[in-house]
């Protein structure tokens, strides 16, 4: 009996693993020690197209454990394609004479209980993977997906039968297809009962943790890993007691020390596998101590915990224990200490979220750790220490527009050589990527080196880029010496019932709490108003309410504004709110930001192109339902007022004429239909005619690969301002991309217009800049105009300026 318990500790070590050759050299100790960032070089230079996916698994695994999002999405893709064409085995048998003796020895017992096939099919592996990336950036109806591909890859779970051996008696879990498989089972069944949870079905979960506790478990390992399975679901659904209750329980002495003998002694030298998947285990203990009350309980286990190397490896829960930690300290009134765990644990969100390459992928990362900004934020706030609460601020809200600015490639090169500029992009991509790596510490300070050389190289070749290289918000400095003169920035900032509002100008900085109860329902309700003029008095006492709320108390002097909006403020229509005598568009000119540090991508004044504006118009779609007539002769009419001006409309405002002509254009318009896909916001959309070339739909996402370089975009469509907003405050939409791919400006809407009453005000609008008012003053001029005419805001309001004033 004992010789088959060691036999399946050390089989079912490997499983764990993932690991398909172990030759037990010191890189191999270290991957199954835990210790991935001493093992990240090695994975690097597994060659993923070629490579069996038996070796590409324990590679993904170490870009997971170690939050390198675009290794790992690359990786995943590479396995998925190997189990696509057949490779699916798990284990390579032959590579360790060792494993061909554990394999000898389970073979017979494992198809002896059910006359199944021992082998080890990766594909549950390589969904689970999925899954829990995918609820790392946030997108939990995905993870929901993977998980349940998973679990349906598995077939139905086996039923407890007792088995009789050469060893005696003993309970086994049942038809087993490999020795694994009840270690997936339970992986698979906790990993979905987690993405339920988030994804906010609590009877989804549930019942999948049921279905977890009634699993029988056998060995040391697979106990550990359904109670952490059970705890980390019941956290979620915030059941702190059943949590710690399930994670109190023992896996037994006995088995811990063989276990800890083997795999540390045999196996590790220096790391014990036992110990590393314990402290998944150790973490959900002193979480659920925390919330339970157990607070000297649970400091004592998270000092220990950081006192641990292996900890810092597990980046999934490293910042949450510093977040803890401060939480911890907070409550002791130890306000320094908090900070100083609350930006240690910022600095470990924001390594992992650098490495994440798509806009969608950085914001579904931040929005589940806004808690930690916040909380960053509030107490800095409470200690008076405004410039740097700001600043975390501006690295917790909109960073996903900056960094992609800051990473942009897809841009012609005014000077250098184009070819050498973007090899010494991609060595200051691999330079900076060396640089997080928790190797680089040793290295002697060598890929810091060539991460300076590299930007000094990429500055001589082309200094328009090198600024843009730097991943980085702006300091409160750079920030104030951005801002025009006489222009007074506003930042606002919430979470739960507090908010905040920075009023940032060249030469100040304060902040304002105000009171954030209700605020997202406060804004729909005045949404609706607006949106029902058959009811005109409607929309006036949310307008007074918000403006009392979020614009009084700051006691703002008449003239220009820019508002950065947070959460739910960035579908208010701030030009509508009321003081009870005016609006604000009538003492205020205004634009919007997505983040103060996107002043430093904005080219100033108006640029210089051989035509001045070009504007789509009713474009033929196919269906005379979607016809717009205003919209037609809106462009007609405003192109007429313009040289060096023309208007395509009907069967000529294609897909393809837009990105065949914009280019050559200060200004563009689009008066068409768009579609705002709350689901999936890289497919929001405006619409023009379909050719032989393009299908007329521009998404979002292909906005992220286009150059537009207009002074202005004017998006005269149906609800072309609206964006997703995500955890972290980035809105995913047709305003960002046309920001993003290098418009000046953006004038769009918050909801759906007034076919008429739009043409009218876009006349007036054009005339302004005609007489050289620039873009806010222009716009704040036409909507008085309209304000005369249709005093109900519906007609008037929605459209909103983003971006450069100039």
């Amino acid at each position: 009996m004992k010789q088959l318990l060691l036999g399946s500790l050390v089989a079912s070590a490997i499983v764990l693993s993932g690991c398909a050759q172990l030759t037990y050299n010191e890189g191999e100790r270290a991957f199954l020690s835990g210790r991935y960032g001493e093992v990240e070089k090695q994975a690097d230079a597994v060659d993923l197209v070629h490579a069996k996916s038996a070796k590409i698994s324990p590679v993904c695994q170490i870009y997971a454990k170690l939050k390198r999002y675009d290794k790992l999405g690359r990786c995943l893709d590479e396995l998925q394609r190997h189990v696509a064409a057949g490779d699916t085995e798990n284990m390579d048998w032959d590579a360790h004479p060792i494993t061909q003796g554990l394999f000898a020895l389970e073979k017979p017992l494992i198809e002896g209980l059910g006359g199944t096939k021992a082998e080890f099919d990766i594909t549950p592996q390589l969904w689970q993977m999925r899954a829990e990336m995918s609820m790392d950036l946030g997108d939990y109806a995905r993870a929901v997906g993977y998980g349940e591909k998973m679990i349906a890859k598995l077939g139905p779970p086996p039923q407890p039968q007792k088995v009789t051996t050469l060893f005696g008696s003993f309970t086994s879990a049942g038809k087993e297809r490999a020795i694994g498989d009840m270690y997936t089972r339970i992986s698979g069944l906790g990993v979905l009962s987690l993405a339920q949870s988030l994804s906010g079905d609590r009877a989804g979960a549930l019942k999948r943790v049921q279905d977890l506790e009634a699993y029988y478990v056998s060995n040391p390992f697979q106990k550990t890993n359904k109670q952490v399975a059970l705890a980390r679901t019941y956290l979620a659904l915030g059941d702190y007691q059943r949590a710690y209750d399930v994670i109190k329980q023992d896996e037994g002495a006995f088995a811990r020390n063989t276990v800890d003998i083997i795999t540390g002694s045999f196996m590790m030298q220096g790391g014990s596998l036992f110990e590393f998947e314990q402290i998944g285990r150790r973490f959900m203990l002193h979480k659920a101590e925390l919330e339970t009350g157990r607070t000297a309980e649970a400091k004592a286990g998270y000092d220990e915990m950081l006192r641990d190397p292996a900890t810092a490896q597990n980046g999934d829960m490293y910042w949450i224990i510093l977040y803890d930690r401060g939480r911890i300290a907070e409550r002791e009134g130890d306000p320094k200490s908090a900070i100083d765990f609350y930006t240690r644990a910022v600095e470990v969100i924001e390594r992992q979220r650098s490495s994440l390459n798509t806009e969608a992928s950085k914001i579904g990362f931040a929005g589940n750790k806004q808690n930690l900004y916040f909380d960053l934020v509030r107490l800095l706030v409470a200690q008076n220490r405004a410039a740097e609460a700001f600043g975390y601020v501006e690295r917790s809200k909109a960073r996903a527009l900056v960094d992609m600015l800051a990473s942009k490639k897809d841009f012609s090169v005014a000077t250098g050589n184009t070819d050498q500029v973007k090899a010494l992009l991609a060595m200051a991509d691999s330079a900076e990527a060396d640089a997080r790596s928790p190797a680089s510490a040793d290295d002697g300070g060598k890929t810091r080196s060539l991460v300076v050389r590299t930007r000094e190289q990429l500055t001589q070749q082309a200094p328009e880029l090198a600024s843009l290289v730097s991943v980085s918000t702006l300091s409160v400095q750079e920030i104030q010496a951005r801002i025009p003169e006489g222009e007074t920035l506003v930042e606002y900032y919430y979470g739960d019932r507090n908010l905040y509002a920075f009023v940032v100008t060249r030469t100040g900085l304060r902040v304002q709490a105000l009171d954030g109860a209700n605020l997202s329902a406060e804004v729909q309700a005045f949404r609706r108003a607006l949106q029902n003029p058959a009811v005109p008095s409607a929309f006036r006492d949310p307008a007074q309410r918000l403006y009392a709320r979020l614009v009084q108390p700051l006691a703002l002097a008449p003239g220009r504004i820019v508002v950065v909006p947070h959460g739910a403020l960035h579908y208010l229509p701030f030009n509508a709110l009321n003081d009870g005598r005016q609006f604000m568009v009538e003492r205020y000119s205004m634009r919007e930001l997505p983040a103060a540090s996107v002043l430093k991508f904005l080219k100033p004044g108006p640029r210089s192109e051989p035509g001045e504006l070009l504007a789509f118009g009713n474009p033929d779609l196919g269906d005379a339902r979607y016809d717009l007539a205003f919209a037609q002769a809106e462009v007609e009419g405003i192109v007429g007022g313009m040289a060096k001006s023309r208007a395509l409309v009907r069967r000529q405002a294609t897909e393809t004429a837009f990105r065949q002509y914009s280019g050559g254009f200060r200004m563009l318009h689009i008066a068409s239909h768009g579609e705002f896909d709350p689901d999936a916001p890289l497919k929001s959309a405006l619409l023009l005619a379909k050719d032989a070339q393009n299908d007329g739909t521009l998404t979002v996402g292909e906005l992220y690969s286009m150059h537009i370089d207009a002074d202005l975009v004017t998006l005269s469509a149906c609800e072309t301002g609206l964006g997703k907003i995500a955890g972290g405050d980035d809105v995913v939409g047709l305003t960002r991309g046309f920001l993003y791919a290098g418009a000046g400006a953006i004038v769009a809407s918050l909801w759906q217009v007034d076919d008429r009453a739009t043409g009218q005000l876009m006349g007036e609008f054009y005339g302004a800049l005609r007489r050289g008012a620039d873009k806010r003053e222009a716009l704040r001029q036409a909507q008085l105009a309209m304000l005369a005419r249709q005093p109900h805001p519906f007609y008037w309001a929605a459209f909103q300026l983003t971006g450069s004033a100039d």
